[in-house]
């Protein structure tokens, strides 16, 4: 047997049947359309809704949601911290070294080690910075949030709180 002598059994490939071929029998005339109307004449795609907006387009094609309320922070180490060489620490002074960006919240975070004892002003503080800070001998100060105690105010547009 060759690939060419392969067939289908016979029955399980039927031909189509052939519409509009004149008024003779079945699928003759409107071939199986009725009368007039959209769908009579042109082709109309399976998914058209007679002109509401469709189902691929009404639904959002975003993945997730981004809060707009969320509150970041730049995070600070303890080592960063001590390499300063100042008693009292506040945003001012980090922004003018450079580690962080102007009008950020910070958050200080336990890595690594104070060998003294320093003041630090900031907006958050892990638990573990507070227990090394004080431990050294320090003092921690939480700074008030800019938006005072109610929620932040929300970034980006209605497209991106999604």
């Amino acid at each position: 047997m060759k690939p060419h002598e392969l067939l289908p059994p016979p029955g399980s490939n039927r031909r189509s049947r052939r519409v509009g071929r004149g008024i003779g029998g079945k699928g003759g005339k409107t071939a199986g359309r009725g009368m007039k109307g959209q769908k009579a004449r042109g082709t109309v795609p399976a998914t058209f809704e007679g002109g509401q907006m469709p189902l691929h387009m009404r639904i959002p094609k975003l993945k997730g949601f981004t809060n707009p309320f969320r509150v970041e922070y730049q995070a600070v180490n303890l080592d960063t911290l001590d390499r300063t060489g100042l008693d009292s620490i506040t945003p001012a002074d980090l922004h003018t070294r450079g580690l962080i960006g102007k009008g950020a919240l910070v958050k200080v975070l336990g890595g690594g080690e104070v060998s003294r004892a320093i003041t630090v002003h900031a907006h958050g503080f892990s638990k573990s910075a507070e227990a090394a800070i004080t431990a050294a001998g320090g003092t921690v100060e939480v700074l008030p949030l800019p938006w005072g105690d109610r929620r932040p105010p929300a970034k980006g547009n209605q497209f991106t709180n999604r």
